[in-house]
């Protein structure tokens, strides 16, 4: 009996042994491992599993990436490293940040495994092929505001309707926006108990602030569509807006410009697309729009594009093509041809894909540019990045623009295009932003612009200090210069008279920290010319005919915003002409 349990307990031991062996080389090469980078708004954090050497799949654990450029990133790419067992590979087009942020936290994450990836086989899984002809009633090239309001317009008037987009992601420069609308007679100024605004005042303030350059005529369109259009948004697209806010832009005489929940414009295009989904629009990425085609009528009946494999397509359309592309404020060539001004010195608050392809399109069809030399920059953008800073959206509540010397030296409600001469004339080039904790509970902002916050304080170009003299320290300003100007400041805001600038909204006490100072410049924002269009949004020629099939909405028209575009005029005008574009082309 002891001889037959010897001989269990030595096999038991030898089953146990072998089990445990071969659990320990399957162990060795597999696992789940968390990893981080710096994605463009803080640390992305994921998980990766590995099994016997592959990358088996990546879960995002945390992130505060804008949600609509990060889509591909954690979709695309992750299928790209997992195709090729390995994180050395290409970031997605207009969303570098967030993509280097991924790739890093995934190499972070393998690094941490100790395993070796095993080489990845040859059989990738290959992207679905389309049809190289394609045929629509209405092509749409562009998936901004403009384009998603062209494309659900005409697809309820009964189009066949597809939209390509040359980026990853849909957007454009909505996207990257505040999105703030403006708007006379809104439901939010009635809440606030604002009263005077209307069709003619939003009118004459566009007309003035472009300097009457404008079309007249399609000014008005705009402005008397404007509260319809916001109205649309709301009701039929469930764009949410905030109930008990509103900004007023520099130029504007009322406070009139609503605001989507987020601050920005990933609120409106996150609705769009939805309602695009519903209405079943195809929508096809990373396809660039390289040439009209027209027939031996001049009728524009399509459009010849290349996907990211530089596979020709062609979209024919037996309608309309209607271009929503935007301007072309990415483009340094493109600026320098037409305002030498605006050259390699200045950086831009616009997507990538923001290069102008549409204008030159439309051009080599014969259409009719107009206002190209008007381009305007943003004044308070990062100084590193040229992006817009969203976060300093208080300057519209209150917060005060000093220079080196800690000096005001402009009315922070003016005019984009004079804000940005006015600090492009200070020591530097660059100025300060400066509030406390009483604007910010006006504005919200540094709640809803958390992520910005953060990155600004990383890079150190904004200090929160409790103190005056501290916060001038911190940017080596001259406190004596500071802090005389915040004592007038501060008179004004109890007298309500800005003595030295007149601002038009009223000054706020500065008198209480802590305070918050943001380093700034100009940036390029906005290129007001473009294509010459009609009240149905069809384009012209140079004799001012339109060419038959051809439309257009948005940044890459010409006739509307003049010289300079007054903040919250983009959204109405895209909205507005998109929304008539669907409905001409759709028929209505």
């Amino acid at each position: 009996m002891k001889q037959k349990l010897k001989f269990l307990i030595v096999g038991l031991v030898t089953v146990l042994t072998i089990a445990g062996c071969s659990s320990g080389n399957a162990a060795k090469d597999s696992g789940t491992f968390e990893g981080s980078g710096s994605g463009k708004h803080g640390d992305i954090k994921v998980e990766v599993a590995i099994k016997e050497g592959k990358i088996d799949k990546i879960k995002v654990l945390e992130q505060d990436e804008n949600k609509v450029l990060a889509e591909p990133v954690y979709t695309e790419l992750q299928e790209t490293i997992i195709a090729d067992n390995s994180a050395d590979v290409d970031v997605i087009s207009g969303s570098t940040a967030t993509s280097e942020g991924y790739i890093n936290a995934v190499k972070d994450a393998l690094k941490k495994s100790g395993i070796t990836l095993v080489a990845a086989g040859k059989d990738k899984k290959e992207k679905d092929k389309i049809d190289a002809e394609q045929t629509f009633d209405v092509v749409v090239v562009g998936s901004g505001g403009a384009g998603f309001s062209a494309a659900i317009e005409a697809s309820e008037a009964g189009k066949k309707v597809a939209i390509i987009e040359k980026m990853p992601t849909v957007g454009g420069n909505t996207l990257l926006s505040g999105g703030e609308m403006n708007a006379p007679g809104n439901w939010v100024q009635k809440n606030l108990g604002i009263k005077g605004d209307s069709v003619e005042s939003f009118y004459e303030d566009t007309m003035k602030g472009g300097d009457n350059i404008g079309d007249p005529k399609m000014v008005r369109i705009m402005a008397e569509n404007a509260l319809d259009s916001a109205e649309w948004l709301k009701d039929e697209i469930k764009v949410e807006f905030l109930e008990d806010q509103l900004f007023q832009f520099g130029g504007h005489t009322y406070k009139r410009a609503l605001i989507p929940i987020g601050h920005t414009g990933a609120e409106p295009i996150s609705k769009l697309k939805a309602k695009a989904d519903e209405l079943k629009i195809p929508i096809f990425l990373n396809m660039k729009a390289n040439e009209l085609i027209q027939d031996d009528k001049g009728k524009v009946t399509g459009v010849k594009a290349q996907d990211s494999a530089e596979t020709a397509i062609t979209f024919h359309a037996n309608d309309a093509v209607i271009l929503t592309t935007g301007g072309f404020g990415s483009n340094v060539d493109m600026r320098k041809k037409y305002n030498s001004e605006y050259d390699e010195r200045y950086l831009s608050t616009d997507s990538e894909g923001t290069t102008g392809d549409g204008i030159v399109m439309a051009q080599s069809v014969g259409a009719a540019l107009t206002n190209m030399e008007s381009i305007q920059t943003y004044p308070i953008a990062n100084p590193k990045t040229g992006m817009i800073s969203l976060l300093a959206d208080t300057r519209f509540d209150g917060a005060i623009l000093v220079n080196q010397e800690g000096t005001r030296f402009v009315e922070e409600l003016d005019r984009r295009d004079v804000i940005s001469k006015a600090i492009l004339a200070q020591t530097g080039k660059y100025c300060y932003q400066i509030w406390n904790d009483d604007i910010d509970a006006i504005s919200k902002t540094k709640e809803a612009h958390s992520a910005e916050y953060d990155e600004l304080i990383k890079e150190k170009l904004l200090v929160k200090a409790d103190t005056i003299e501290e916060a001038a320290e911190f940017f080596d300003i001259d406190v004596e210069g500071l802090k005389a100007t915040l004592k007038k400041v501060n008179e004004y805001a109890k007298t309500g008279d800005d003595k030295d600038f007149h601002h038009r909204g009223g000054l706020v006490s500065l008198e209480k920290g802590p305070y918050y100072i943001e380093k700034a410049i100009p940036s390029v924002h906005h290129t007001m010319g473009g294509v010459v269009i009609n009240e149905n949004t069809e384009v012209l020629d140079e004799k001012g005919n339109a060419i038959p099939g051809l439309y257009a909405a948005g940044e890459l028209t010409g006739v509307i915003q003049g010289a300079n575009r007054l903040g919250g005029n983009a959204i109405t005008d895209i909205i507005t002409f998109g929304r008539i574009a669907g409905k001409t082309a759709g028929g209505l």
